[in-house]
């Protein structure tokens, strides 16, 4: 009998023991989520909204809803009620997760709604699924521009010289402000053989913020080589470095 009084008593304080770890467990989260700071609800996407739908269609279809988070960790601008973009159509597409601001909606066409930074210009470029980080850039993202092209290689190359194929970096960092819609285009190559193969290139359209020279570099690059671009974080180290050719990458 008093080995059975033991042993309940002994089930009784471990029971107590794992109530009270729990309860400093829950205390513990209480004063982490008050050190946080003040919450708020931003509306998010639930899934991607497409360019050119409303947000009323957005809506309906359940793109999206409201969640909590952090003050701190809310977009700049962010909205809490649909009603300010009811009618407006999205201005590039709107990715999963995203928070919705004023500024991403407007009137299909309109560039007083692109945000342009101001003293800048938005220009477009169309690059393939590979060459934009396989459509992991959007508005916001910053990224390094790449060009690959034939040409000489030095700036003082007298007339005549050969040329080489080659690429560098052409613009250290940028702003992506703007995202069009995919399009896929065809393309036939030939073999050695004489063989012809025709792939399905999908091509999407990406507005930069860009000043004049960047811009005219830009332009100029795309229409005598093919751009690449570098995703990048705040981290990111980038500028404009050595050249690296074909034969560079031989080795004997």
């Amino acid at each position: 009998m008093t080995r059975r009084v033991v042993l309940l008593l002994l089930a009784i304080l471990i029971a107590a023991g794992g109530a009270f770890a729990v309860w400093l467990y829950v205390q513990n989260l209480q004063q982490e989520d008050g050190e946080t700071g003040e919450q708020v609800q931003v509306l998010v996407a639930t899934q991607t909204i497409p360019f050119g739908q409303t947000a009323g269609q957005a809506e309906a279809a359940g793109s999206l809803e409201l969640d909590t988070v952090a003050a701190a960790n809310a977009v700049p601008g962010a909205l809490s009620s649909i009603e300010p973009i009811r009618d407006l159509t999205a201005l590039a597409p709107i990715y999963e997760g995203e928070q919705i601001i004023e500024q991403k909606f407007g009137t299909p066409g309109s560039t007083a709604q692109l945000p342009i930074p101001e003293g800048l210009l938005a220009l477009s470029i169309q690059l393939s699924d590979p060459a934009r980080v396989a459509g992991f850039v959007g508005p916001g993202s910053e990224v390094a521009i790449f060009v690959t092209a034939t040409g000489p290689t030095e700036a003082d190359a007298p007339e005549g010289a050969g040329t080489d194929l080659f690429t560098t970096v052409l613009i250290p960092r940028i702003e992506v402000i703007g995202a069009g819609q995919t399009t896929v285009v065809s393309r036939t190559t030939t073999g050695e053989g004489g063989e012809q193969t025709t792939e399905q290139i999908p091509l999407a359209i990406l507005t930069l913020a860009a000043d004049q020279q960047q811009a005219q570099e830009i332009i100029q690059a795309q229409s005598q080589g093919e751009l690449y671009f570098g995703l990048l974080t705040d981290t990111s180290e980038t500028g404009v470095g050595d050249i690296t050719r074909l034969q560079d990458l031989v080795t004997e």
